[in-house]
């Protein structure tokens, strides 16, 4: 039997008895940095933001359960495995990515997040908010899970009716994922490619080359899909419409060289429109931009997320990483010390998505290590994860 996520968000609020929701804005999780040398910090003009709903962590939750409150798991296979349950029975974990080697069928699949759930509604766990379930159902060749969306953004973005089309594919992902018990999909991809061929434009990935088109399709895209029960995430910030056919960051770093005026008029134009649009999360990418910040990832950086995303652009939803295992990030160091830079750049959501319990584990060691140590000030922290309890308490499968 599925458990009702109004159930499961009831029952947790009440056992948690420290959790407050209230109307506040904050920003990320490690503050601001001060803007790079030669760049503007000034906002752009964009329509009102709503802040959403901020949940206040105060005493009831241990140091682990408070960085489970920002890990994304995986793992591999078709069954959960035990100790991944245990994880979510004591309140470890924020959520679950799936990929095609985890489904066999749609009734597999929910069979399987009944599981999740019923180790959510443990009475070990003081947090029994909805666990985040996602997945890539992007549309065309990027889909995790057979059915719809079935065009890609391209085809979306050359269709005769291209505004019905986005609505269309977002409404048809809600009801696919939905129908089966995900609540958030990693989709839509803003990235504005550039030449025919290129990163974006090889998979159909990209509405369009022109960043109003992009923006207006995507912002249809992600109305639908969220009216349909289902967070949608835009990705990848602050944008990867530049990269080349084969400067992918899953592979190996990638620099973007684009003027700071190129990338807010042409890759970042699109997110105001999401951002009105109400998306739930964004996703940060793994490439270096150097007129933004020549010393870190995208996601690394305090400079872009907090500068660029929050206060340039005022959002104040949930971000995500890319993939924590990614090659671009080879020099970082290990999966602990890569999810303690992440989190201090402003991250909320760290993506473990190697389908692997250790790096879930390990992603977790390093949060935990640094709120304990100061190096992820306790503020911020709890901002980061009340960000993403207000997500989570926001959602019903």
């Amino acid at each position: 039997m599925r458990l009702p996520r109004a159930w499961l968000r009831a029952a947790g609020l009440a056992a948690v008895g420290a959790i407050v929701v209230a109307c506040a804005s904050s920003g990320a999780a490690g503050g601001a940095a001060s803007s790079p040398s030669g760049t503007s910090s000034a906002a752009v003009s964009h329509p009102p933001i709503t802040p959403a709903p901020q949940v206040t962590l105060a005493a009831g939750l241990s140091p682990a359960q408070l960085a489970g409150q920002r890990v994304i798991f995986s793992y591999a296979g078709q069954r959960p495995p035990a100790a991944l349950l245990s994880l979510i029975a004591h309140g470890e974990v924020a959520g679950v990515i799936f990929f095609s080697g985890n489904v066999a069928s749609a009734g597999q699949l929910a069979g399987v997040i009944r599981q999740l759930d019923a180790a959510g509604a443990a009475p070990t766990n003081p947090v029994h908010a909805p666990l985040l379930l996602m997945t890539d159902q992007e549309g065309g060749p990027v889909r995790r899970l057979p059915g719809a969306p079935f065009q890609s953004e391209k085809q979306i973005g050359q269709a005769a009716s291209p505004a019905a089309a986005a609505k269309t594919a977002g409404a048809a992902a809600a009801a696919n994922l939905h129908g089966i018990g995900l609540d958030v999909n990693l989709a839509p991809v803003l990235d504005v490619f550039r030449t025919p061929g290129d990163f974006d434009d090889q998979f159909g990935r990209s509405y369009s080359s022109d960043p109003r088109t992009a923006a207006a399709l995507g912002a249809d895209f992600i109305t639908a899909q969220q009216a349909g029960g289902v967070a949608a995430t835009a990705k990848h910030f602050p944008g990867l419409g530049a990269a080349a056919t084969k400067q992918d960051t899953d592979n190996e770093p990638v620099t973007l060289n684009v003027p700071a005026a190129t990338l807010r008029a042409v890759d970042e134009l699109p997110y105001p429109a999401a951002i009105a649009a109400g998306v739930k999360l964004i996703m940060v990418s793994w490439a270096v931009y150097p007129a933004l910040d020549p010393g870190r990832p995208a996601g690394l950086s305090a400079r872009i997320v907090g500068d660029e995303l929050r206060s340039r652009l005022g959002y104040t939803g949930v971000t995500i990483t890319d993939a924590l295992e990614a090659k671009a990030l080879t020099s970082y160091g290990a999966i602990s010390h890569r999810a303690l830079l992440a989190a201090q750049a402003g991250m909320d959501l760290i993506l473990c998505s190697a389908q692997s319990l250790t790096e879930g584990t390990e992603c977790l060691s390093g949060l935990e290590g640094g709120y304990g140590s100061g190096a992820l000030p306790r503020a911020g922290f709890e901002a980061a994860a009340a960000r993403v309890m207000a997500l989570r308490a926001g959602l019903a499968r």
